[in-house]
């Protein structure tokens, strides 16, 4: 599976997320040695990090 890097390499200091692709810097730094399992996993909570949001945490729960 492909990297989600974008080469926008820097970390938010609040959320340890990279703001280019979201991943905290031990997924980064484990992405060669993860699963395909694993990398399906975090790649599919990008999404949710870039809004904010955790697909868990505010499943079932409306936006204001």
């Amino acid at each position: 599976m492909k990297s989600p890097c974008n080469n926008v390499c820097q970390l938010d200091p609040k959320s340890g997320l990279c703001i280019g692709c979201a991943r905290t810097l031990d997924e980064i730094a484990r992405w060669a040695e993860m699963s395909d399992a694993e990398r399906e996993r975090v790649t599919a909570e990008l999404p949710h990090r870039n809004r904010g949001q955790s697909p868990i945490k505010n499943r079932g729960q409306s936006r204001n």
